[in-house]
């Protein structure tokens, strides 16, 4: 787990490294994304875990996590600009409660995803999120989630 003071404890935390040029088109991708037209095709795909709806890109990884004692909060994949656009999150993420499990995964995941992951930790809510890096990359982001879970 990470120190943390009072004085940070309703901060975010960035986990992963990246370069500036790396931020530069992360930038750039928001920008050319919002002004993007976003055509109404098909409702976003999901699947039943535990009573609950989740994405179908990472219901698997929900599965592997959960078989491997690590506890989610929340997941979205929005992994087609097809998908409606009010369901279509810009960034796939996933959120773990941290626990010595969450951040055993959350080091396989690093060195697995390198650059294409941002890891943020939040004090307060004693969470990590896991997104993916780029815009429109969320689908390879689920699938390298995916093998994470598996090597983990």
């Amino acid at each position: 787990m990470l120190p943390v003071n009072q004085e940070d404890e309703q901060r975010e935390f960035v986990i992963t490294r990246h370069s500036k040029g790396q931020w530069d088109r992360r930038e750039q991708e928001l920008l050319q994304w919002s002004d993007r037209h976003k055509p109404r095709k098909h409702p976003k795909k999901t699947l039943l875990l535990e009573q609950v709806d989740v994405d179908a890109e990472l219901h698997r990884t929900l599965i592997l996590l959960r078989d491997k004692h690590v506890q989610t909060e929340f997941s979205c994949a929005g992994v087609s600009l097809l998908d409606e656009p009010e369901d279509h999150s810009l960034y796939a993420y996933m959120t773990l409660i941290a626990s010595k499990e969450a951040e055993s995964f959350i080091h396989t995941a690093i060195k697995k995803m390198k650059h294409r992951l941002l890891v943020t930790f939040e004090p307060e809510r004693n969470r990590y999120d896991l997104s993916s890096f780029y815009i429109g990359h969320n689908r390879s982001f689920c699938r390298l989630l995916e093998r994470s879970a598996e090597l983990f």
